[in-house]
């Protein structure tokens, strides 16, 4: 059992203001893993005060020498990626082996590239008689989700502070424990006291207590679509800048000159990647109508090799959801796409028979998949993959764009002139063709429901920053 039992507010481990605890429960033992603050509005007042306190001081700090502390925060997590690995398992559920390789690597990856940007950034321009001055928003306030959680963590967090901001970081209460872990590098690293500040409790109450207080000036969210809302129209009230990154409903569309096997396999490891509960998984697969049978039998051999079990066993490669409460949402989203005529090719809503204690989810593809079906257009958020077919390239592309998300796609074509013609029409913030790399300086976000603002590059650290113009 792991006992976090304080916050850290102004440089300081401190007691929250209630007492109220929140349990984190291993959702493949079913078990209390470890227990958090339920913080208060009190401490939500205590944090946003203490960083408005010092964000003068830190704003005004040369950048050089927040470069010079995000680096030795840098190091710590690169010290402690094994035990970042191991919490995120335990927490989230995704296989130890992926874990190392996705959740405990990315975070440091993330954090490097941001310190390397700033270093080099111009901060201040010339344009005729006018100096360009690039600033500081102000105190921001990190609400992150549970998927990812300390990759989600740092995208915000290091180019906020880079760019001269400070931090209330609210992480979800479902996978807390990396963000302590992050604050006692940043304790550690000797950051002046009230830049970085930790949170911790429900969305409901310090969420909306974040949102709404006087001294944030910011909010980056990343979860729900509904929540993404809320914050939007909380923030409103203050007019303060809002960054979202919501969800999707991504298409990966396969052309009729693809590599089949490339194109099945690289969008089922996208679709069932960390379980599916990945904002921009492929859950949609686009086929020419000619090619439907084959493409559909190739994907389900392929559904056999992602074999459920014990995240920390080495042959696993799908763990459990990270909750009951997930489990049963993306279970109902199953058996709604059955009743609403799709075809069960592999899995199902059914309990796994092999697996009597975890969240557990079979690995599903539902087949003859229209886009008036609910599981075509809402986010299911779990490994279930939807084969929709077509006739035409202009039906294929009218297709992947019938959703109220645009956050990824992909593209799979033995011509990548074509590829890129086809992506270039897709309303998505991001498209791969042919299993293109994905880019940490390129910009991360979504059309349309899934969001607005930028994460990663320029793109994500220029959200941090307000523009003023000076004329001589």
């Amino acid at each position: 059992m792991i006992d976090r039992n304080q916050l850290y507010i102004n440089g300081e481990w401190v007691s929250s203001a209630g007492n109220g605890t929140i349990e984190v429960v291993n959702p493949y033992t079913e078990t209390c893993m470890a227990k958090i603050p339920a913080g208060s509005s009190d401490d939500v007042e205590r944090a946003a005060t203490a960083a408005r306190s010092a964000f003068s001081g830190w704003a005004n700090t040369p950048v050089e020498k927040r470069v010079q502390l995000l680096e030795r925060v840098h190091q710590g997590l690169l010290a402690r990626q094994d035990e970042i690995a191991g919490l995120i398992t335990a927490e989230v559920g995704m296989p130890l082996k992926m874990a190392k390789r996705i959740q405990a690597f990315l975070p440091p990856v993330v954090l490097e590239s941001c310190c390397q940007l700033a270093s080099s950034y111009p901060f201040e321009t010339t344009l005729s008689n006018s100096t360009i001055f690039k600033e500081p928003v102000g105190v921001v306030a990190c609400i992150t989700p549970w998927n990812y959680p300390l990759h989600q963590v740092v995208a915000k967090v290091a180019p906020a502070l880079l760019a001269g901001c400070t931090v209330v970081l609210k992480p979800s209460e479902v996978a807390p424990l990396t963000a302590f872990l992050l604050a006692e590098i940043i304790d550690e690293a000797g950051f002046p006291a009230g830049v970085f500040n930790l949170v911790t409790g429900d969305g409901a109450r310090i969420g909306e207590a974040l949102v709404r207080h006087a001294e944030v000036d910011m909010v980056s969210f990343t979860g729900s679509v509904e929540a993404g809302k809320r914050v939007a129209a909380l923030a409103a009230e203050s007019l303060k800048r809002v960054t979202l990154e919501l969800g999707g409903k991504s298409a990966s569309l396969i052309l009729d000159d693809a590599d089949l096997a490339r194109a099945v396999k690289g969008t089922l490891n996208g679709c069932f990647l960390n379980s599916g509960q990945t904002c921009n998984a492929l859950t949609r697969m686009l086929v020419p109508e000619e090619l439907y049978a084959e493409v559909a039998q190739m994907s389900v051999e392929l559904c056999a090799s992602f074999k459920l079990g014990d995240p920390l066993a080495a042959d696993t490669r799908l763990g459990p959801l990270v909750s009951a409460e997930q489990r049963a949402r993306v279970r109902k989203s199953i058996r709604t796409g059955l009743e609403e005529g799709a075809e069960l090719l592999c899995g199902g809503p059914e309990a796994p028979n092999e697996l009597e204690q975890g969240y557990f989810v079979q690995p599903t593809i539902l087949g003859r998949v229209t886009a008036d079906m609910t599981v075509a257009q809402r986010e299911i958020f779990g490994p279930v993959l939807a084969i929709m077919s077509y006739r035409t390239e202009v039906e294929a592309i009218r297709m992947a764009n019938d959703s109220n998300y645009g956050l990824g796609g992909a593209v799979w074509s033995g011509d990548n002139a074509r590829a890129m013609k086809v992506a270039k029409q897709m309303r998505t913030g991001q498209v791969d063709i042919n299993g293109g790399a994905f880019n940490l300086l390129a910009p991360f976000g979504g059309f349309k429901q899934s969001g607005y603002g930028r994460e990663l590059g320029e793109f994500g650290f220029e959200e941090f920053l307000e523009v003023k113009s000076v004329q001589c």
